[in-house]
């Protein structure tokens, strides 16, 4: 897996505010670098996950 354009490709989804893809393709890879044993690659997708969830919260969340 090329984890530069997992990587794109969610951003990719992010940019359209289509953040149930973005998590998906970010789940799944995060899925196959657990499976091939690259901790950093896990612990890449596991930031960008946070980062969507951060951006979830910052437009949809309570603002009180």
């Amino acid at each position: 897996m090329n984890i530069e354009s997992e990587a794109d490709r969610v951003q990719s989804f992010v940019d359209r505010a289509n953040y149930h893809a973005a998590l998906n393709i970010a789940l799944s890879a995060l899925n196959e670098c657990r499976r091939i044993s690259d901790q950093a690659g896990v612990d890449r997708f596991l930031k960008i996950m946070q980062g969507i969830v951060e951006t979830l919260v910052d437009e949809f969340g309570s603002k009180a």
